[in-house]
């Protein structure tokens, strides 16, 4: 992790966010498809559902900027588009399986993204935690530099002329 010229901080971790996607892209695909699962065990038809989901996913990606997680346009729409993709086939498939395999499923899938999002949250946290280090640090280098800078200066304008 570093620090552009112009002060914006760079994150190296795998979980630092892409341009389009990213692994974040993976816990909204898992997201997706426990959406869809929880629509059809609430028995919402396919249309309903779509809607519903939809407006859950716009709204999350409306949270993520209240809470100023950064990303880029782009990304955001393909979180909706992959977690809005997921749960679409959730819906289509779901009919076709037994209950408790889809409930069995559904668990498995709660699970794993619960795992990932915790991860990735934590690696966040930890970069956040850098970023303000390496801030801190950075300015007080810069305090000393303008220091000595400034005792330069001094020096400088004491001296007599050279003649």
């Amino acid at each position: 992790m570093w620090f552009r010229p112009d002060g914006t901080f760079i994150r190296s971790d795998m979980w630092r966010e892409g341009e389009y996607l990213d692994l974040w892209s993976v816990p909204h695909f898992l997201s997706g498809i426990a959406l869809g699962c929880t629509l059809f065990f609430f028995g919402f038809d396919f249309k309903s559902s779509v809607v519903i989901a939809t407006l859950l996913l716009i709204a999350y990606e409306m949270f993520e900027i209240i809470v100023e997680i950064y990303e880029t346009p782009m990304n955001r729409i393909l979180d909706v588009v992959i977690g809005l993709s997921s749960c679409v086939l959730v819906l289509y498939y779901a009919p076709t399986l037994p209950l408790d395999r889809s409930a069995f499923f559904f668990v498995l899938v709660l699970l794993a993204d619960g795992i990932l999002s915790f991860f990735g949250w934590r690696a966040s946290q930890k970069a956040a935690e850098l970023e303000a280090r390496l801030r801190a640090q950075w300015q007080r280098e810069r305090t000393k530099m303008h220091a000595r800078g400034e005792a330069l200066k001094a020096r400088i304008t004491r001296r007599p002329p050279l003649t």
